[in-house]
């Protein structure tokens, strides 16, 4: 029989984090990147079986009651875009066979028989749970452990329990891989903050380098909590890791995303870019950083360098390039890239941001805290172009750009990672929207104005006086000191006492030790 499933609460109060302790354990010796894809496939597995059967039982129930109606009839389950799960896949059958040695070929069976009879899922479960290195036995525990949390029933997907699970498992894992983990996983705030800054409601959303697909994730989260329709916007996105595409088509299968956009090559964007016609209305992206294997050398001449061709040594204004190729008259990017970005002049980098600027393209930069990231130390910035800056229902914003000092920002979680907090999303973002003219009703910024240390929207004329440099800090200025109303005079006669009483103290205390030197019998 079948182990009961533990309710959720639904709270956040650490179900997941319990949940990762316990799967963690049963790592013994497996690397985390071998043991990530253990781990996921079977929570997807456990996901869409439990879809499944709170269907199979409402249908059982329907026929007992007279209807017309077959549980084992899969148009019956592709009508409400559920995932059809043979017999010998479902998670009861794996269950009640977890202690058996098979265990391991029952569930690639499991992922082939799902993959038959789900077309957008084939070729994108993992199969290699029977080789020999992978514990049996531990297995086992896991499948028991993963039976005990209720994933796809109504009440847990009303309360995004395995959006949670899945999430919370790709981060801690972005974690214990170091810097192959990050990847494929942008740490949620910073998606977060993306999503608030562009807004996607409607339109097509395009990532080239989408990883696990996080970005696709929360502009559907956006829309949802806005009250917008997701059924407005289509997404768009390329990877060239076919493991990690993998993981991204499971993503937007757990929340019903279509993915037949997200196209996979081992050539890359650059290379062999799947959207060559594609123009979208937003662009939202985290790029590796500095990336200097990206076959540049082979792309001197291409139509996508319009700013100047991008050095072989380093992809990130090739990435810059390729996001503004990309985007409809009226669209905009946001992105992540390293901080040199922002005021490196080595290789042509500085000629081609200085033409990007100069043909008014840059809309917003936000500098980042640092200690964000699992995969890297390298510091980080939020790039924002928009096409047209004069858009219709914005304000105009044509010669000016927007920077955001947000170094400050951030609380950590752990000794060596830090997080935006919702409060700290929300300043930037309103902050942001303020300047271009479409607050929220809740915003807390109703009108924009420069605040030292933090925002200031520079003219481009300043921006030339900088050598086109788009450091924040360099326009922020220092953060204004509160008065305290005390007059400077009397501030300094203070000053001035406190420092007397402290050479007094000191030339008192210097008498004392040679006192004491002579005592013992030395000279000073």
């Amino acid at each position: 029989m079948a182990r009961e499933k533990k309710k959720n609460n639904g709270s956040g109060l650490g179900f997941e984090a319990q949940m990762w302790s316990a799967a963690d354990k049963m790592r013994s010796n497996m690397d985390a990147a071998e043991y990530k894809h253990v781990v996921l496939g079977l929570i997807f597995l456990k996901y869409i079986s439990d879809v499944f059967e709170e269907k199979h039982s409402e249908l059982v129930k329907r026929k007992a009651a007279g209807e017309y109606v077959d549980p084992e009839d899969q148009d019956e389950y592709i009508a409400h875009s559920i995932f059809w799960v043979p017999g010998k896949a479902r998670w009861d059958f794996l269950q009640g066979s977890a202690k058996q040695p098979e265990i391991g070929k029952y569930i690639d069976n499991a992922m082939d028989l799902i993959e038959q009879n789900n077309k957008s899922l084939k070729g994108v479960l993992p199969k290699d749970y029977n080789r020999p290195s992978l514990n049996k036995e531990r297995l086992g525990e896991l499948i028991d452990l993963i039976g005990t949390i209720a994933l796809g029933d109504k009440d847990s997907r009303s309360k995004d329990v395995l959006g949670r699970v899945y999430e919370y498992f790709l981060g801690q894992f972005a974690n214990a891989e170091g810097k192959k983990g990050g990847q494929f996983y942008t740490p949620r705030c910073i998606v977060q903050l993306l999503v608030q800054m562009i807004k996607p409601y409607e339109g097509r959303v395009f990532d080239p380098c989408c990883g696990s697909g996080g970005m696709f994730v929360s502009s559907e989260k956006f829309i949802e909590a806005h009250g917008g329709n997701v059924d407005d916007i289509s997404i768009y996105g390329q990877e060239s890791n076919p493991t990690t595409w993998k993981l991204c088509k499971m993503n937007l299968a757990i929340r019903n995303i279509p993915s037949d956009n997200i196209k996979w090559n081992t050539e890359g964007s650059f290379q062999k870019d799947l959207h060559t016609d594609l123009k979208a209305k937003y662009v939202l992206a985290n790029p590796p950083f500095n990336d200097s294997d990206w076959g540049g050398d082979r792309l001197k001449d291409d139509v996508r360098w319009k700013y100047g061709t991008p050095p072989p040594g380093n992809a990130n204004f090739a990435w810059v390039q390729h996001f503004i190729h990309h985007l409809a008259p009226y669209g905009f990017a946001g992105f992540v890239l390293a901080n040199g970005s922002m005021s490196s002049g080595q290789s042509g980098e500085g000629e081609i941001r200085k033409q990007i600027v100069e043909k008014d393209l840059v809309d917003c930069m936000v500098a980042l805290p640092g200690q964000l990231f699992y995969n890297t130390q390298i510091p980080a910035c939020l790039w924002f172009i928009a096409r047209n800056r004069d858009n219709t229902g914005l304000k105009d914003r044509r010669g000016k750009i927007l920077f955001i000092d947000a170094r400050k920002m951030g609380t950590l979680t752990d000794r060596t990672h830090k997080e935006l907090t919702v409060k700290d999303i929300k300043k930037i973002a309103d902050t942001y929207h303020a300047w271009r003219g479409d607050s929220d009703e809740d915003s807390e910024v109703k009108e924009y104005e420069d605040i030292p240390g933090f925002c200031k929207a520079a003219s481009i004329e300043e921006v030339r006086k900088h050598g086109h440099v788009l450091t924040p800090g360099r326009y922020v200025g220092a953060e204004a000191v509160e008065d305290d109303g005390v007059p400077f005079d009397e501030k300094m006669t203070v000053l001035t006492k406190q420092l007397s009483e402290q050479m007094a103290e000191g030339e008192k205390l210097d008498k004392e030790i040679k006192k004491n030197l002579n005592v013992l019998g030395y000279e000073v």
